[in-house]
């Protein structure tokens, strides 16, 4: 039972800071300390650090010497890369879907899009996330472990890319984006479905731009507080 209840608190940890990542709560260069974290998240330093080896091997997490870890920083290279990868798995995605979403799979879908759409007039940040959460779901959605695991690695990774590089985002155009792929994911045009996920995406990845940002000081504890829900005690 034990072993089970710390590999639950590391996955927790490590979907606490996904998000803070995507949120933009954590950038590039951050510090993450083992005992900032074990004190933020109520988990000793041995999760802590599980959590981050986790995160390192998804390319979130750079581990430097002494153990000392941070938030990594992609090259302009590698991001460039990343997003050449993420398009040719979310075709992958949508070529499994054409013409075969449930019902329910396109009532959720649609609820998502609401959830985007309320999100407009309201924080960046929740706007990203709602973003990033329809690209999961539907990845999740083909019933693939390999397309689910892959695509929400890629798509965090792009998030922490566009968290160093990007113009601010539109959310007008991503929630516009995201209901013509479930059009036509729907009606069963599967290469009507790839053609405007590549438009979207490389919308997404022309936001990046070269301008490395300014280094502000960082409370971490302060930061992690809204992502600490659901870790439990360690």
């Amino acid at each position: 039972m034990k072993v089970r209840d710390e590999g639950d608190r590391v996955g927790a940890i490590c979907q606490a800071l996904r998000r803070a990542i995507v949120e933009r709560a954590l950038a590039p260069a951050d510090r993450l300390p083992e005992d900032a974290l074990g004190e933020r998240f109520g988990v000793s330093r041995t999760i802590a650090r599980q959590a981050l080896l986790r995160l390192a091997g998804e390319g979130l997490v750079d581990l430097r010497r002494n153990r000392i870890a941070v938030v990594a920083t992609p090259s302009w290279e590698e991001a460039r890369d990343t997003f050449d990868v993420r398009l040719g798995l979310e075709r992958l995605v949508v070529r499994r879907l054409a013409g075969r979403l449930s019902a329910e799979q396109h009532a959720t879908l649609l609820d998502q899009i609401a959830r985007e759409e309320a999100a407009r007039s309201g924080p960046e940040a929740v706007s990203i996330r709602l973003a990033t959460e329809f690209h999961l779901m539907l990845a999740e959605m083909t019933g693939s472990t390999v397309l689910n695991r892959y695509v929400a690695e890629i798509a965090y990774r792009c998030a922490l890319i566009l968290s160093l590089y990007a113009r601010p985002h539109s959310s007008d155009c991503a929630v516009n984006e995201h209901s013509e792929i479930v059009a036509a994911l729907v009606s069963g045009d599967a290469d009507r479905a790839c053609s405007l996920m590549d438009h979207h995406l490389d919308a997404v990845a022309e936001r990046a731009r070269i301008i490395q940002q300014v280094p502000r000081e960082r409370d971490l504890v302060r930061l992690l507080a809204p992502y600490v829900e659901d870790v439990g005690a360690g």
